[in-house]
């Protein structure tokens, strides 16, 4: 059985289990965050899709907090399926996890062999890779907030070195066939612009999130280039888009944008982050 051991743990996120789930609380109470834990009044059923950001806790886990009271409102999926870049580009360029377990400081998450095998027979792009997300955080961050939520589940992790349209289109095509008629959680894990002033992220981003929120792949690639965006993990929001697409949704809705300048005080090179879902 594979194991993957924590790549961040002490760094991104604490790696004691209790300092850990109190950051994860204190994120929901944040000044940015929702202001309210899990669960919300209402629930879920189908496929719940979102967006979160994947920095290290004190900086993006306020705004991810919004992200995941949304995710709690399905109380026990089937799957959750975790898209996000390959930051250090190691192995393949579309990668997913055969078989076993990833480890985080609050346990163990099962890998669902079945969906991997599924998802790779079926886009014909993917690769079974183990290299790929051995010191990649964009997934492994999102973990412990799932687990805050649900405790054990299971998961499929993808990580995209490729991060071009067509890539995005097969695999939102591959996941969507993967999840109809299921009760299942979809995360594109993506910062948003870096290093600018808080000011340009926010003009910048904002036009990238309108085309997200439109649902809108075309214009989403357009407005990366043309504003040069440096949206780290836009492969993974793309995917994501076109995925919604395949299974019926209507648009993404903002819950929530801040930069890392609001932890640091430094507005002059912030890291964009939002938090959205799809409905």
């Amino acid at each position: 059985m594979q194991v993957r051991r924590p790549a961040v743990a002490g760094a991104f996120y604490p790696a004691d289990p209790q300092e850990l789930k109190e950051l994860i609380r204190a994120s929901y109470l944040h000044r940015l965050g929702p202001g309210g834990e899990p669960p919300p009044e209402y629930l879920s059923s189908g496929v719940v899709p979102c967006l979160s950001p994947h920095a290290g806790y004190v900086y993006s886990g306020p705004v991810a907090a919004h992200t995941y009271l949304h995710v709690s409102s399905l109380r026990n999926p089937e799957l959750v399926v975790i898209v996000g870049p390959n930051h250090y580009a190691v192995g393949s360029g579309v990668a997913t996890f055969k078989e076993g377990r990833w480890e985080t400081p609050l346990g163990p998450v099962s890998v669902d062999a079945e969906a991997a095998r599924k998802i790779v027979e079926s886009t014909g792009i993917l690769d079974f890779d183990p290299s790929a997300h051995r010191m990649e955080h964009s997934l492994e961050v999102q973990l412990p907030f799932l687990q805050h939520i649900y405790g054990e589940f299971s998961m499929l992790p993808i990580s995209l070195g490729f991060q071009d349209i067509e890539t995005a289109r097969t695999l939102g095509e591959g996941i969507a066939n993967l999840l109809e008629g299921r009760d299942a959680v979809l995360i594109a894990s993506s910062d948003l612009t870096h290093y600018e002033t808080a000011e340009q992220a926010r003009s910048k981003d904002s036009q990238l999130l309108n085309r997200v929120e439109a649902l809108d792949l075309e214009g989403f690639y357009g407005t990366l280039e043309r504003l040069n965006v440096t949206a780290c993990g836009y492969g993974a929001i793309a995917t994501v888009i076109q995925a919604c697409k395949k299974l019926g949704f209507k648009k993404g809705e903002l819950l929530k944008y801040s930069n890392s300048g609001e932890t640091t005080r430094d507005m002059n090179e912030v890291v964009g982050y939002a938090s959205l879902r799809f409905v």
